[in-house]
């Protein structure tokens, strides 16, 4: 059996790692395509070396244009990998770009494609990620779910394809990755921080990257008393910089860091402030609190158990939550057991269509 897997994304690669490691377990062989969707080293190769994923197969480099024409000019390439490999499956992941160019060329070259992540809603129509959710969804054959909510959304809405409650991808990686990360990652020391005594925010959404939202999130993060690590998506920092958006002295930007670095330096802060849906995923399993500086979210579970707040892009209510910010105690697991990528390889070696 032959998997073509296609990932473009931070969140991806990481999803990908412990998934890679199932499929060669299974004996599945799985090519991977890099859509270039992160173009920015730090963004993209980092990971490959770091979570030690076989090397692309095909690499489209294809990145930093507008979401829709994004999309269109990786079909092409995505096509071309399907035709010279003949796969049994198109696998792809999440909400990106690159998810919805793939499930878009596996429709057209007639392959059956398994979407990891399948479920997910978060009722915001104003985001594109909504719309290629539902869209990939509604064509995919295997839905692979990370919890039971997501299932019986998909099944509300009708879908045809299998739908199967694996659990989450992330959280096989998070279990694995993150106490190896908290061990060899020197990103503490070198930036001068204690456990539990500084802020990380990420912001990196196209919505958020925009003006007036990234100047009131900036003012909200220069309303804190504590240290702001700020690891910055280079469209953040090229934003920030058109704009002449000023950051306090107590706010440090800096590049992009590699998954082990942002999981040590993530799982120790006192609190997480991002718009990423993964990062949300994480500081839950981290046990930090997480504040979400979004109008909504797919992950509405963490909002409702109370480790999680929403404050979209109001300064003072950035700054109030991540003051109280506290993680509730008794919090129940979620989003799986860390044995998500068994699941989909067997799923995926079982129910393909002969």
């Amino acid at each position: 059996m032959k998997i073509l897997s296609v990932v473009g994304n931070r969140p991806q690669f990481i999803k990908a790692a412990p998934l890679s490691i199932a499929l060669r377990e299974r004996e599945i062989d799985e090519v991977t395509l890099h859509t270039g969707q992160h173009y920015d080293p730090e963004l993209s190769q980092v990971f490959f070396e770091e979570l030690g994923l076989p090397e692309p197969a095909y690499s489209l480099g294809i990145g930093g244009l507008p979401h829709q024409e994004m999309v269109g000019a990786m079909q092409p390439g995505i096509l071309d990998a399907i035709a010279a490999e003949r796969p049994d499956w198109v696998l792809v992941y999440g909400d990106t770009a690159s998810t919805l160019a793939g499930a878009r060329a596996a429709k057209e070259a007639g392959v059956p494609l398994a979407h990891v992540e399948s479920g997910m809603r978060s009722g915001d129509w104003s985001m594109p990620e909504e719309h290629i959710r539902v869209e990939v969804d509604r064509t995919s054959t295997l839905l692979l779910c990370p919890d039971e909510r997501s299932a019986r959304q998909l099944e509300q809405e009708g879908v045809e394809g299998r739908i199967e409650v694996v659990g989450d991808v992330m959280a096989d990686a998070s279990i694995r990755l993150a106490p190896i990360a908290r061990e060899r990652s020197t990103i503490l020391r070198g930036l001068g921080l204690e456990p539990g005594t500084y802020v990380v925010a990420t912001v990196h959404r196209e919505a958020n990257v925009a003006q007036p939202r990234l100047g009131r999130i900036a003012d909200g993060l220069n309303r804190l008393n504590e240290p702001v690590a700020f690891p910055a998506h280079p469209r953040t920092q090229a934003a920030l910089a058109e704009h002449d958006i000023e950051l306090a002295p107590h706010v440090r930007l800096f590049q992009p860091l590699g998954y082990l670095d942002l999981a040590a330096l993530a799982s120790n802060a006192r609190v997480i402030l991002t718009d990423s849906g993964g990062l949300q995923k994480e500081a839950y399993w981290y046990g930090v609190p997480c504040v979400t500086m979004r109008p909504s979210t797919e992950w509405v579970d963490t909002v409702e158990l109370g480790a999680n707040v929403l404050v979209d892009d109001d300064p003072e209510r950035i700054a109030a939550a991540a003051r109280g910010a506290r993680m509730p105690h008794h919090l129940p697991p979620l989003y799986g057991d860390g044995h998500a990528s068994e699941r989909i390889a067997e799923a995926l070696y079982t129910l393909v269509p002969r």
